[in-house]
């Protein structure tokens, strides 16, 4: 960083740290426009990525969060892919919003969709979504965290399986099923069998340490399982991704014939025809996008982007 910039930077940052929110806001919208004009891209970085610090810092989520807008959009023009350096500085500036922000949501929009346009995943980097699910997960937006963190890295399906539990805690025992089932068949339509099954550990391992609750050890040659003689359906998600591993179309058949009785009163039916396609080539007729159909109507009706009420536990489909 040059003198002069460093300078500049200083500059701004006193005159936040007096309150100067608005003056500090717009001259440094002013400086970085001038060396995006002239295509200094390391000096525009600095200067917005500073600014934006200090803001967010200073707790001034709005000013803040436009100008971490601008730095994407300095990304976008400079062709910046998501690499170590950059992500850092997004990542860094994300975790500085102040809690409950609600310009926090456009930011972690807008970096998906950066990094999906220059990077190697076409949903965005894991990276990025595990952090954005996470920081959701703990302000407790369970639609916001599950639809990252279902996208996220290896070390997602813990505080996915976090928060599911946190909120099965406050709803009757019989529920335990629905809940295991929002990361269980999430991770398996996006073709993450180990991400399902870690959850599916994660979020069983705390239920069975209920002392109320019967569990019963079955293990064979080829696996271990526990079985849960009052949730049938835990059982039939714990089978399912056995059967995934396995690959046998009439072992996929019969579970769902077994089980059809209690199948019938949850909506997983197009999940499961999804899943059925992907791993055991039963073809299904339909139409649209099968993926996001079924997840918008697992997720409450009104798609992934819809929520409940901030620290309300997210509806699922009744058990009759």
């Amino acid at each position: 960083m040059s003198s002069k910039l460093e300078k500049t930077i200083q500059r701004q940052q006193q005159k936040i740290a007096e309150g100067q929110f608005y003056e500090a806001h717009q001259q440094l919208r002013v400086i970085s426009a001038r060396y995006v004009k002239t295509s200094n891209w390391t000096a525009a970085t600095d200067i917005l990525f500073q600014g934006a610090q200090s803001l967010l810092q200073a707790g001034q989520g709005p000013s803040g969060a436009d100008l971490c807008i601008s730095l994407l959009e300095v990304f976008h023009k400079s062709e910046t892919k998501p690499d170590a350096a950059s992500k850092g500085k997004l990542l860094s500036l994300l975790r500085a919003f102040p809690k409950k922000e609600p310009t926090r949501k456009k930011f972690v929009n807008e970096m998906v969709g950066w990094s999906a346009k220059w990077g190697e995943y076409p949903a965005g980097d894991p990276e990025i979504h595990h952090v954005a699910g996470t920081l959701y997960a703990e302000d407790l937006e369970p639609y916001d965290a599950e639809r990252h963190l279902i996208l996220g890295t290896q070390s997602s399906p813990e505080p996915l399986a976090s928060l599911e539990y946190s909120f099965y805690t406050s709803d009757d025992s019989h529920t335990a099923p629905l809940y295991a089932a929002r990361g269980s068949l999430p991770y398996l339509l996006a073709g993450n069998l180990r991400a399902a099954n870690k959850f599916f550990l994660l979020f069983t391992s705390r239920l069975s340490a209920q002392p109320s609750l019967a569990v019963q050890e079955v293990s064979t040659a080829s696996s271990d399982l526990r079985v849960y003689p009052s949730l049938p359906l835990l059982n039939f998600l714990g089978l399912l991704l056995l059967a995934v591993e396995r690959g046998d179309p009439s072992l996929f058949r019969q579970l769902k014939s077994h089980y059809a009785a209690y199948l019938k009163d949850v909506n997983w039916g197009e999940a499961l025809d999804t899943i059925g396609e992907m791993y055991f080539g039963i073809k299904v007729p339909r139409q649209g996008n099968p993926m996001m159909d079924m997840l918008g109507s697992m997720f409450g009706g009104g798609g992934l982007g819809g929520g409940a009420a901030k620290g309300k536990k997210p509806p699922v489909a009744g058990l009759d």
